[in-house]
């Protein structure tokens, strides 16, 4: 009977796996396959040395270059390893088997090694599909399992402490290749892999990766190892009516080398197609056949970067003379430095050369059955072992990661020109591309020329592709555009009965066919309605745009506005108008021409402030002036008057009094300045007040419509009203409208008092109807209107930097015309309607206010240290001769203040005056009255101290004396034409009269 065998695949379907290995097994006994090779384990040729067995599982098909290539390296590296380690106390024992490129006798020839011939550890398999059955065999066992060919990143998935990857997994390699795809701004590529476990666990690594620089991948190419010629050109013919143009290759090189030739046969190695391949086929190019390499010209790959040491070119030399074949690949030395690190893991194991280190327990050799296998007891110590062996191998530094990976190498970027494969660039995770391998640390610079070196591309060795291309012979690009009734600006469709024919014209197809135009190469499409059979309206916006995303259309083209929730589904070009949700209101006269108006140029503020420096400034120069200036004395009435008057007088520059201090004259100069600047501000704001029409909103902002629950309007099919009830409008307080004629209908009605519309929709609307509107700042931020396009579309960058070009030239402008009209042709709501809070504040004044202030504070700071240094003796508390004592504070500062009331004679405008000043003062002591027919102007000096008579007698002699001596003074002074002898002569007979 034959058996069922169950097509799942994985280390997890136990039952299948049993069963397989099982039968195999009892083939393998009954055939005599378990012979013990060599010497069994334990034995030795001397006392001194331990056997250990080591099995290697490779398909040794003569095509098949790994596992040629790869036994050659392990037996190599056995015998030179010993050669130059003589001292080891361990020998290692190559078991080998052929899997035959069969999973289930893969896994048979691991149990036969395992149970009959006891390896320690296991040299392979070679293919990632051997190595999930073989990885649980491994950990029961507890034998290491050394592979250095299973690259797939799906084996790390199995976590197990006794596999060892000594070869770099494919998720390495990814990084690479998407450092690739965005050094030349490519947006698309597509994966073509083998349908098997090889090619699939590559797939999810390379998307992330794709999707980590920004490049999406639309379609995945699977390819079964099985299939024909004609399937696999199928497969092409289907991938060239995509636009896409960048295709990662990840299949054996026996199906890589069909496949371009197929794709040579087809066209698709021809100009604007890129090819880059993996490892996997890189590793191979050098010998592969001369007609396979010229089928793949242009293409680039990747491949594990192996340092050309001596050693590495030693063992070429070493291995071509051996077995005269120049075909040495990575995973040879891969294999060669894995057979190493076992070695030496091996001998650190070893405790003296005890045989029963290296043994079996529980191992039941006459059965078969799974569940009879041996378990190595060394198996965990030669794990730990090999997790820490590190080393300085032909393929560079062999070092394990903690889950059992090779660290991390750097890659070649290879370009396939001629007759193989030269290096253009190189890759490292830290340090991305470079040309040299030298420069990584050194290359900073964008530019893909920096990077790489010269890239000879399919069919047109010069031109860089594009990555996409528009099928000739596919399909046009589908363009969905909505079909509405309002604001046919944007977008109208037409439907012509009689022909059938329809026409689709506006503001935003002339924009898009404009922008088609700038672009580099033709871009065919067709515009297709989103309507129903009767011509209506299939959907809103959102509709037509998640119809986008569901690859109905390839695009769509209206006034479609970015906001985010629609990024999330499809990409946007950049935007060609501006954008933002507005409110629209009437407008009405602010009622600001009365009585009072006259008032409204300034604020409230800057009135007061105005005022209060006028008093200021007037005090300031009555302190500085009052002793020396005549205008500024006087009774006190006629002070604070001439002060006040002096200084508002300055408002309009018809002061007559004479500043005589320097530092007066200061102030009042800069005080000018001042006055001069607001009033003229003032002149230029209340002109305008009463000359231009004044407009302000019925609504001053959105609150008060909230929280009056008046109703507002919005435009039908549009987000705004989904915004609206996020700000908290109520449903029933929402009315939409159609048109622009109908949202003015509606404000005519009064049904509704404001509406929430769009910029550009709001700009129109006021174009139409000019003043009776206005236009408040936007409530709602947006990018504005862009083209809708699929999530990751090559057109997308093309299409933005075209739409640059246009919106940046005078081709918008002429649009914009054509559809809105001249600007002119109707004044802007922005310039005839002015808001009411255009007045002169404070805030626009406070600097020069500041510099008055302080020139006056500072001149008054100045003129008071003067004063009270020059009249310092006043404020000294000297004793009083009348009194004995010692004047208090507030008497002397009473003195000074006095002192400041008079006037000060030094001063030069005073110097005329000063006898007369002195006369009238003694005379008043005198009680005597000075005529008033004389006028008292002399210079002539008189010394007030002179003794007139010799004789002094008592005290009521002396004040008769004095008496006699001012008289004979004033007689002198009101006779200034006399002599100096008669005058003596004179006041001495005044003196004696007296």
């Amino acid at each position: 009977m034959k058996p069922r065998i169950c097509r799942r695949r994985g280390p997890r379907n136990q039952c299948w796996l049993r069963f397989c290995i099982t039968a195999v097994c009892c083939a393998a006994v009954i055939s005599n396959m378990t012979a013990v090779e060599g010497q069994s384990t334990g034995s030795s040729s001397n006392n001194a040395t331990v056997v250990v067995n080591i099995g290697v599982i490779l398909d040794l098909n003569r095509t098949d270059f790994v596992g040629q290539v790869g036994l050659s390296c392990v037996e190599m590296a056995v015998s030179e390893f010993y050669d130059s380690h003589p001292d080891y106390t361990t020998r290692l024992a190559i078991a080998t088997r052929d899997s035959q490129r069969d999973v289930v006798l893969a896994a048979a020839s691991a149990l036969d090694l395992i149970k009959n011939v006891q390896v320690q550890a296991i040299l392979g398999p070679e293919t990632s599909m051997q190595a999930n059955f073989l990885i649980p065999l491994g950990e029961k066992a507890q034998v290491p399992i050394i592979s250095f060919s299973a690259s797939s990143p799906t084996l790390a998935s199995i976590r197990s402490p006794y596999f060892f990857r000594a070869t770099q997994k494919d998720s390495t390699q990814v990084n690479a290749i998407a450092a690739i795809v965005k050094a030349f701004g490519w947006r698309q590529a597509v994966p073509v892999y083998i349908d098997n476990a090889f090619g699939q666990g590559i797939v999810p690594s390379l998307v992330d990766s794709l999707d980590a620089v920004d490049a999406r991948v639309p379609y995945r190419s699977a390819i079964s190892p099985s299939a024909t010629d004609d399937q696999i050109g199928q497969e092409l013919y289907k991938l060239m009516t995509m636009q896409t143009r960048v295709f990662v290759v990840h299949v054996s090189p026996h199906l890589a080398a069909r496949l371009f030739a197929k794709a040579k046969e087809v066209g698709m190695m021809s100009a604007g197609y890129v090819w880059i391949v993996t490892d996997g086929i890189t590793d191979f190019l050098s010998s592969v056949d001369p007609s396979v390499l010229k089928s793949m010209q242009g293409v680039l790959g990747v491949k594990p970067h192996v340092p050309q040491t001596k050693e590495v070119i030693d063992f070429r030399a070493r291995w071509k003379r051996k077995f005269r074949q120049d075909h040495l690949n990575s995973y040879g030395l891969w294999a060669y430095d894995a057979t190493v690190a076992l070695a030496m893991a091996v001998e650190k194991t070893a405790d003296g050369g005890g045989a029963t280190n290296f043994s079996f327990v529980n191992n039941d050799s006459s059965s078969t059955d799974l569940e009879s296998i041996g378990v190595s007891s060394n198996g965990p110590n030669l794990a730990r072992e090999l997790s820490r062996t590190s080393f300085a191998g032909l393929s560079g530094d062999f070092a394990m990661e903690e889950d059992g990976e090779l660290r991390a190498s750097a890659y070649e970027v290879v370009n396939v020109n001629g007759n193989g494969a030269r290096v253009v660039g190189f890759w490292t995770r830290g340090e991305g591309l470079a040309r040299e391998r030298m420069m990584m640390m050194m290359t900073n610079s964008s530019d893909v020329r920096a990077k790489l070196g010269t890239v000879i591309w399919p069919g047109d060795p010069g031109a860089v592709p594009r990555g996409f291309e528009i099928p000739t012979s596919g399909k046009k690009l589908r363009i969905g555009v909505p079909v509405k009734s309002g604001f046919s600006e944007f977008v109208s469709v037409t439907t012509d009965l009689e022909t059938n024919k329809t026409s689709v014209i506006g503001y935003s197809i002339d924009i898009f066919e404009a922008v088609v135009q700038a672009l580099p190469y033709a871009l065919p499409f067709e515009y297709v309605p989103y309507a129903k059979p009767n011509g209506e309206s299939a959907g809103t916006y959102d509709d037509l745009v998640y119809q986008v995303f569901l690859g109905n259309f390839e695009c769509m083209i209206a006034d479609t506005t970015v906001i985010a929730n629609r990024s999330n589904y499809v990409d946007f070009t950049l935007p060609y108008t501006e954008s933002g949700v507005s409110m629209l209101v009437p407008v009405k006269p602010n009622g600001s021409k009365n009585a009072w108006s006259f008032l409204k140029p300034l604020t409230w503020d800057l009135w007061v402030t105005t005022f209060l420096f006028f008093l200021f400034i007037g005090f300031v120069v009555w302190a500085l002036e009052h002793r020396i200036s005549k205008d500024f004395r006087g009774p006190p009435s006629h002070q604070v008057g001439t002060s006040l008057w002096f200084s508002f007088s300055t408002m309009v520059f018809a002061h007559r009094e004479n500043v005589v201090s320097n530092l007066a004259r200061t102030v009042v100069i800069i005080w000018c300045l001042v006055v001069l600047i607001i009033t003229q501000s003032y002149t230029a704001s209340f002109t305008s007040l009463l000359t231009v029409q004044r407009l302000q909103p019925t609504v001053a902002d959105m609150n008060e419509l909230l929280r009056k629950g008046d109703f507002v309007g919005y435009q039908d099919v549009s987000f705004v009203f989904g915004l609206l009830k996020r700000l908290g409008f109520r449903d029933d307080r929402l009315v939409p409208y159609k048109n622009s004629e109908h949202c003015n209908s509606l404000f005519n009605q009064g049904k509704i008092v404001a509406a929430f519309d769009e910029v550009p929709y709001i700009k129109l609307f006021l174009a139409k109807h000019c003043s009776k509107y206005m236009m408040t700042d936007p409530t709602y931020k947006a990018d504005g209107f862009g083209f809708v396009f699929p999530k990751g579309s090559p057109l997308v960058a093309d299409i933005s930097r075209a739409i640059l070009n246009v919106t940046e030239g005078d081709k918008m402008t002429k649009i914009e015309e054509a559809w809105f009209g001249k600007k002119d042709r109707c004044p802007e709501s922005t310039t005839s309607t002015v808001s009411s809070g255009g007045q002169l504040g404070l805030n626009s004044f406070w600097s020069l206010f500041m510099i008055a202030g302080v020139a006056a504070v500072s001149a008054l700071c100045i003129f008071t240290v003067q004063f009270v240094y020059e009249y310092r003796k006043l404020m000294s508390p000297q004793v009083d001769d009348d009194s004995q004592s010692k004047p208090s504070f507030w008497g002397r500062l009473l003195n000074l203040l006095k002192t400041f009331d008079n006037k000060d004679l030094e001063c030069h405008t005073f110097r005329g005056d000063r006898v007369g000043d002195q006369n009238e003062v003694r005379l008043a002591s005198l009680n005597v009255m000075s005529p008033s027919m004389y006028s008292v102007h002399t210079e002539f000096p008189v010394d007030s101290t002179q003794t007139l008579s010799p004789s002094m007698g008592s005290s009521s002699e002396l004040h008769d004396n004095t008496i006699a001596q001012e008289v004979a003074i004033i007689s002198i002074d009101l006779h200034p034409d006399s002599d100096g002898e008669g005058l003596v002569a004179t006041a001495n007979d005044e003196i004696t009269r007296h």
